[in-house]
């Protein structure tokens, strides 16, 4: 049986990230899944093989190396930042914590779910990011 991850909130650097990320790849979405450390989420992996348009991006989840993952991320590229029904199956396979971020990229313009697709608190917290070597479970 898998432990379910707690998560106290997303480093405040990590979410940057997500925000300036999302803007750069417009008008396509941007895409990735969410890694925790010590309960924060602080980093952000891009698979190898991930398609996207201005419609949809898609993951490919095989590509993911033998390692634990909060949730996802990815983009819409307008204001809408509800899930989709893509995004609920999608939610259901890759974690507890999606976040959906749209226009105009800005620290309002995001929101987490659950994998049902029901919002949740993630609080942005104040942390130094550090490089980890052993990222790998």
């Amino acid at each position: 049986m898998k432990r379910k991850m707690e998560i106290k909130g997303i480093a405040r650097d990590t979410l940057y990230f997500i925000l300036e990320a999302s803007r750069s790849t417009l008008p396509v979405e941007f895409a990735g899944l969410l890694r925790a450390e010590d309960g924060v989420i602080t980093e952000v992996i891009m698979l190898p093989g991930t398609e996207s348009s201005s419609k949809s991006a898609l993951v490919r989840l095989y590509m993911l190396p033998n390692m634990r993952i909060a949730g996802s991320v990815h983009s819409h590229p307008s204001s809408n930042i509800r899930p989709s029904s893509a995004d609920l199956i999608f939610f259901s396979k890759t974690g507890d914590y999606h976040i959906i971020a749209g226009l105009p990229f800005d620290e309002r313009s995001w929101t987490c779910y659950d994998r049902t697709g029901s919002q949740r608190d993630l609080p942005v917290l104040d942390v130094d990011v550090e490089e980890d070597e052993d990222w790998f479970d």
